[in-house]
């Protein structure tokens, strides 16, 4: 059993789609860009920015979402779906890059930021 399936489990079935509104959250809260700009400054730029363009994705670690979220923001997602920082964390990195990928299909952030509501449905209907 994958880590998705324990998640969904751990959260009433809902457990990807808890994490992509949790994704949503953090592309929606500072934007696309602003989300850009903290994995710069955690020293990931290149990686996020192998989601945005049109090449393969970068892989991403547990560790590594959790030096860009920092705990604080990593507990808080943890908590609202009611599981560890650990599984928060995994499933964050599991899913943020085709969530990335599928949000910038054009290989570039769109000027007008994106639309987060419904990114749940939206990776659900690309079969993420």
């Amino acid at each position: 059993m994958g880590i998705l399936d324990n998640l969904a489990g751990a959260v009433g079935g809902g457990g990807q789609e808890g994490l992509m509104d949790a994704i949503g959250g953090l592309v929606g809260g500072g934007g696309l860009s602003g989300l850009v700009d903290n994995f710069s400054n955690a020293g990931l730029g290149d990686t996020i920015s192998s989601w945005i363009g049109s090449g393969n994705n970068l892989p991403i670690s547990a560790d590594q979402i959790q030096s860009v979220l920092g705990s604080e923001q990593l507990q808080g997602i943890a908590a609202k779906l009611g599981i560890s920082a650990g599984d928060a964390s995994s499933g964050i990195a599991s899913l943020l890059p085709k969530a990335i990928d599928a949000l910038t299909p054009d290989g570039k952030v769109p000027d007008g930021g994106v639309a987060t509501d419904g990114l749940g449905g939206l990776l659900k209907g690309l079969g993420l």
